[in-house]
């Protein structure tokens, strides 16, 4: 499995929010999401990605863009054009003309289309924690064909509307993603380039697909084929910790996520990732995050 894979497993969009935009000049649209992703695009026309955080990108027809939110951010013809329009305000339904679009006016030239995207779980904050407050890829060939087909798709209103919204999005922000963790600027996290190590590569792996082993240092040393102070010395200088350290760290992140499904229990959980015994997977999961498996279920099925 590659790193990028690893990364992504288990991450889909969920309670997706879409429009695109038609806008002629001068035109800037303001947007203040609270999802963890927001993803915008520019489908026709150049367009101005800014964040009040200072950052200023032109977006050429193809490229795009992602936000991790919160993070106030606005899409103009041009820097200087003051926004009009707040998509966070009540009075943006007066530019709906259709199902997921608005007009500014709706024969606008220009067509931009942003998408919220809603990334449950302990195990996507590895995805939010790897990526900085805004990217933009351009499209090397000036169309990506998901964007295209996302742009044709938003507006039609058919029964499963909604799923086959939610995968082209997942389709688009793995694009994003693929290309942007190619770039020499991506600061991409430890244990996302240990990935690629000849010796822990296959160890992390080997935790990642199976973290309910009992696995033991000689075991993931055999599976690298290293020695086990090789291993241990090498995956603690790339990783950051030793590897039993980082299992437990990883088998906690998954509980965590386990945990908020409403037919899970402690116990089943504390099986799922290698605990046969449900008072040490309580003591490890509060060590490691702060809070007993069951305060964490109750706070987490109440959000």
């Amino acid at each position: 499995m590659d790193a990028l894979t690893d990364l992504l497993r288990g991450v889909h969009a969920q309670r997706a929010m879409m429009c695109r935009s038609f806008c002629s000049p001068p035109w800037a649209l303001a947007f203040a999401p609270t999802a963890p992703l927001t993803l915008v695009t520019a489908v026709r026309g150049d367009t101005w990605l800014l964040t009040e955080d200072g950052t200023h990108v032109l977006m050429r027809p193809g490229d795009i863009g992602l936000i991790r939110g919160p993070l106030r951010f606005v899409l103009a013809d041009d820097p200087a054009t003051p926004p009009q329009v707040d998509f966070d305000e009540p009075d943006c339904e007066q530019w709906r003309v259709g199902t997921r679009t608005c007009g500014f006016p709706a024969d606008g030239d220009a067509l931009v289309i942003s998408g919220s995207y809603e990334v449950d779980g302990s195990v996507s904050d590895r995805l939010l924690n790897a990526l900085p407050p805004v990217l933009v890829v351009p499209c090397a060939d000036g169309e990506c064909p998901t964007v295209g087909v996302l742009s044709s798709e938003i507006a039609k209103d058919k029964p499963g509307q909604d799923i086959i919204l939610a995968r082209l999005l997942d389709l688009l922000l793995v694009f994003t993603l693929r290309e942007w963790f190619d770039r020499p600027e991506a600061n991409t996290p430890a244990w996302y380039r240990a990935l690629g190590d000849e010796i822990v590569g296959p160890a992390l792996r080997a935790m990642h697909d199976e973290p309910q082993r009992a696995w033991t240092v000689a075991e993931l040393a055999a599976r690298a084929g290293a020695s086990r102070a090789a291993l241990a010395r090498r995956f603690t200088t790339l990783v950051g910790v030793p590897p039993l350290t980082y299992l437990t760290e990883w088998r906690m992140e998954l509980a965590a996520n386990l945990l908020t499904e409403p037919d899970a229990t402690v116990g089943s959980v504390a099986r799922a990732v290698g605990y046969a015994d449900g008072f040490a997977f309580s003591t490890a999961f509060k060590r490691v995050r702060g809070v007993r498996p069951s305060d964490h279920r109750v706070v987490a099925l109440r959000a």
